[in-house]
């Protein structure tokens, strides 16, 4: 880096540590409460001396209007709806209500900058607007929408939600003035297909702080009576992989005959009760424990610290392949080694603590699984690997860092 980048690093660090913002930030997939990677960013904001507001569905059982650790939180009702009409009705709701509320914050509590999470990528609708009274707009770039249409939908529905999802992608990089990517795959979609100058684009990922899950111990119990637990940890959706999964049980249990596995999947998500009924037409569902969403981390810590094998099964297509799955991380945390899909940031994450299938095979996944299982050595080694990246870079403590670091480059440029 030339000496005068480097002293405009500097001036622009300074002047943002002495000059406190206001931010506000935007959501549409989720509530704040149920989101880490946002709710985590917005804290880290507000401990750094700036002041928070948050935007988001409500959930139910929330308050329209809370104060909560630092962060005011206005919230709107939303429907959760499937498919392309749902998803047109969804954000005909979010869209008007996150505008009035935005108007509304203004006058109450007053913003510099929208801070903005995807899907959708919508808001820049919104940002447009306010920036024509001199606000900044930050893109946090979560997912690549374009390429979740080419893993989800074929013929029409593709090329009409795929062309929808390039326009809105391309307008919301052109809006912002910087742009937070949770991984290097996203950095290079902001680089080359948004034409986003490389020096406005901050890598920020997704993870949980060193100490999170430290509290987890290992409980004899929920192996069932038998010797090994294989866990999955996450949301169960229509990419999540768990028919992918289900179908590597049925190999472990009736192909290879091995009955010594028990498999819990802790996690919650639209496509559960059809996971479910998978499992009984399957006749695996003996062995496996459905906990559903456990918002207990002491519960979550448990299971994967009794866990010998944990395991990514979203299936390698243009979407998951540049998605960095929260889950590797949480994994790697707890020093666990993993058997995932040769997902290309998948295996930029975990490295050295993943056992990788090419294919998305679901017997050659389950053979991984059973391999690992029968050699302790090479599950101590993975893990040992795996929990080593994440206290040296992966951790929220270094994320947290680069979060700041790329307010400090928005401020200084004010």
């Amino acid at each position: 880096m030339a000496t005068a980048e480097r002293s405009f690093q500097t001036a622009a660090r300074e002047t943002a540590a002495t000059t406190p913002i206001k931010v506000l930030f935007l959501i549409e997939n989720s509530d704040v409460s149920s989101d880490r990677r946002v709710r985590m960013e917005a804290l880290a904001l507000s401990e750094a001396g700036h002041h928070v507001t948050v935007i988001c569905p409500r959930q139910r059982g929330s308050p329209h209007h809370e104060h909560r650790q630092g962060m005011s939180i206005y919230r709107y009702p939303l429907p959760s709806l499937v498919g392309i009409r749902g998803h047109i009705i969804e954000y005909s709701i979010a869209l008007p209500m996150t505008f009035m509320l935005a108007w509304l914050v203004l006058a109450r509590e007053g913003f510099d900058v929208i801070h903005a999470a995807n899907p959708p990528d919508f808001f820049y609708l919104i940002a447009r607007v306010f920036k024509m009274l001199g606000k900044k707009f930050v893109f946090d770039h979560h997912d690549a929408v374009p390429e979740a249409c080419l893993s989800r939908w074929s013929g029409f529905k593709l090329r009409l939600t795929r062309s929808i999802a390039l326009w809105t992608e391309r307008a919301t990089f052109r809006t912002a003035d910087i742009v937070i990517s949770t991984n290097e795959s996203c950095r290079r979609i902001a680089i080359e297909r948004g034409r986003v100058d490389s020096d406005r684009v901050f890598v920020v990922r997704s993870a949980i702080g060193k100490k999170e899950f430290l509290e987890g111990r290992p409980r004899p119990e929920l192996r069932r009576g038998r010797k090994h637990l294989v866990c999955f940890l996450g949301a169960i959706g229509p990419n999540d992989g768990l028919d992918y999964f289900l179908l590597a049980i049925n190999h472990i249990v009736f192909q290879r005959r091995r009955l010594d596995v028990h498999f819990a999947i802790v996690g919650d998500g639209d496509l559960l009760p059809d996971i479910r009924r998978m499992s009984d037409r399957l006749y695996v569902g003996p062995w496996i424990d459905f906990t559903g969403f456990l918002s207990d981390n002491k519960a979550i810590a448990d299971y994967l610290a009794t866990s010998d094998v944990c395991i990514t099964p979203d299936p390698k297509n243009p979407f998951n392949d540049v998605c960095t799955m929260n889950k590797v991380v949480e994994y790697m945390a707890m020093g666990k080694p993993i058997v995932a899909f040769d997902l290309d940031e998948v295996r930029d994450t975990a490295r050295g603590s993943g056992l990788y299938v090419a294919s998305n095979d679901p017997r050659a996944f389950g053979d991984r699984i059973l391999g690992l299982l029968d050699s302790p050595e090479s599950r101590r080694r993975m893990g040992k690997l795996g929990r080593r990246r994440f206290n040296d870079t992966l951790a929220w403590e270094h994320q947290r860092e680069k979060l700041l670091g790329a307010y400090d480059y928005l401020i200084g440029t004010s």
